[in-house]
């Protein structure tokens, strides 16, 4: 009886260690300090050197951190025409899905892409770069969504709208060192892989969107601000 009770302590002792261990792991590896890529990567769209599509999988799962991909489930751009595409066919597991053009009206897409959506925003952008407030409730949405307290890692399908997220946020107070731009969806072939497009043996295509972790604004139970003189 003791010596059955001694290996039941045992067993239990050893899966302690193994969960502790592995909590270890994931807390113990610090994120390095937010980097830009070189090249048009990192000029151009911003894209962290460090922690991107082909590292992202090492840093997933972390208490310290939020993860947030910021597409439409059908972007009303032709993302088609620049090898991407207009609708959300996948994400990495963890990732949170914010559409961006929600947030603020979106400029300096490639012409090729056209036009994306032009409904209601949180904010709007002005020619001199400024960030103007649309409702009352748009700062306390976007601190909800993007936690000050938290490292905040953004992807999209190419890294564009990660990187207008990231200055976004930065321009709205948000500190650039726990601001990452993991860069494009569509350049991520890891293991953490969740497919939504699905092919059929017909050749249709359907997307199982019920695997997102969506999250839409209701605008119109906001409170707009007035922007007269």
């Amino acid at each position: 009886m003791k010596r059955r009770l001694w290996k039941l302590v045992g067993v239990f002792f050893l899966c302690f260690l193994l969960v502790a261990c592995k909590g270890e792991d994931q807390t113990e590896k610090e994120l390095p300090k937010p980097e830009l890529s070189e090249g048009i990567r990192g000029e151009q769209f911003g894209i962290d050197k460090n922690v991107n599509e082909e590292t992202i999988d090492d840093y997933l799962g972390r208490e310290d951190s939020v993860y947030r991909d910021m597409r439409m489930l059908k972007d009303p751009g032709n993302y088609e025409a620049i090898g991407g595409d207009s609708y959300l066919s996948g994400f990495v597991k963890g990732f949170e899905v914010i559409p961006y053009p929600y947030l603020v009206n979106v400029t300096g897409l490639p012409e090729e892409v056209g036009e994306t959506y032009t409904g209601k925003t949180l904010y709007t952008q002005t020619e001199d770069g400024k960030y103007v407030a649309n409702y009352e409730e748009s700062l306390e949405i976007l601190e909800y969504y993007f936690p000050k307290d938290k490292k905040i890692l953004i992807m999209c399908g190419g890294g564009g709208y990660a990187g207008m997220t990231k200055n976004l946020l930065i321009a709205l107070g948000w500190d650039e060192n726990n601001l990452y731009n993991v860069g494009g969806f569509w350049n991520y072939d890891g293991k953490n892989k969740v497919d939504v497009k699905r092919v059929h043996d017909d050749g249709t295509v359907s997307y199982d969107f019920w695997k997102v972790n969506y999250h839409d604004i209701d605008f119109d139970s906001l409170t707009e601000v007035s922007h007269e003189a």
